[in-house]
């Protein structure tokens, strides 16, 4: 019996690329600034919360999907007193993008971001809610759920794509990515930011103020962020916490713990046992 104040996981072997995460009782939930890898879209089935995206804050509450592209900082918290009920759904974006060009919904086969961070209507998002039980049922084949789940996102991004594109999201190079990608490359490692800062040519407190500017992460957040994602893919593939820990560059597993719970909601224990055999 899985208590309502622990998150529960769906996944499928069969749909490797695809997670979805039902928190029933998220009251005690709390999410340090994070991001993902792959593209997300949640749902609020109760209560109210302060939806902070990249530097824009929203006041959401049940009804509402939120959408994050992928490495895209954000951090949705309850208000205090408030309920706390949601579903949410990770898909890797190569997946995503070659389906939707070969179902004719885009014309391009790379991942291109959507420009909504938020959406309230009705139709899109009881439409989730449905698809959203159907995969967390028991009852239905991994082709059903399969179908199910592509059916409602040809649907939604026919509606996604007809929005505005967000222009500001195309940035001029800038050194900083070359920075973000070191600590994504060698985040296990823990070199001081004193000496990148050096190699890349910044002062320490330079790097950290204009990265924590950009990225809305500092540069130690950024890389503990990139541990815990590695984290996430060996517990998936049913490696021992310990051995996790020690293999993505925390100190001991204590620590890998409290980083994960704060960014995924779950203990790893929690969500290295989680499987859809558990619905």
């Amino acid at each position: 019996m899985i208590h309502a104040t622990q998150p529960l996981f769906w996944r499928d072997q069969s749909l490797p690329s695809v997670e979805l995460r039902w928190v029933q009782d998220g009251r005690k939930v709390s999410y340090a600034l994070h991001s993902h890898k792959e593209w997300s879209v949640g749902a609020i089935l109760a209560g109210q919360s302060e939806f902070l995206c990249a530097d824009r804050l929203y006041y959401v509450e049940q009804g509402a999907l939120v959408m994050m592209n992928p490495d895209q900082v954000h951090a949705c918290n309850p208000r205090q007193g408030s309920a706390w009920s949601y579903y949410m759904l990770h898909l890797d974006t190569n997946w995503l993008a070659d389906f939707l060009a070969q179902s004719g919904v885009r014309t391009v086969t790379e991942w291109r971001n959507t420009s909504l961070d938020t959406w309230s209507e009705p139709e899109f998002f009881g439409d989730f809610v449905v698809m959203a039980q159907y995969l967390m049922s028991s009852q239905h084949s991994p082709g059903d759920k399969e179908q199910q789940l592509k059916a409602y996102l040809a649907k939604l991004f026919l509606q996604l794509d007809q929005r505005p594109q967000n222009t500001s999201t195309l940035l001029a190079p800038n050194p900083l990515y070359q920075v973000a990608h070191y600590l994504s490359e060698h985040c296990e490692e823990d070199r001081a930011i004193e000496s990148i800062s050096a190699d890349f040519g910044f002062s320490a407190g330079y790097l950290v103020r204009a990265f924590k500017r950009h990225f809305h992460l500092t540069p130690h957040a950024y890389r503990l962020n990139r541990r815990v994602q590695l984290g996430q893919q060996a517990l998936k593939q049913g490696e021992a916490i310990a051995e996790v820990a020690q293999n993505t560059g925390f100190s001991d597993q204590a620590h890998f713990q409290r980083a994960f719970k704060q960014r995924v909601a779950a203990t790893p224990d929690q969500y290295r046992r989680s499987v859809s055999k558990q619905c």
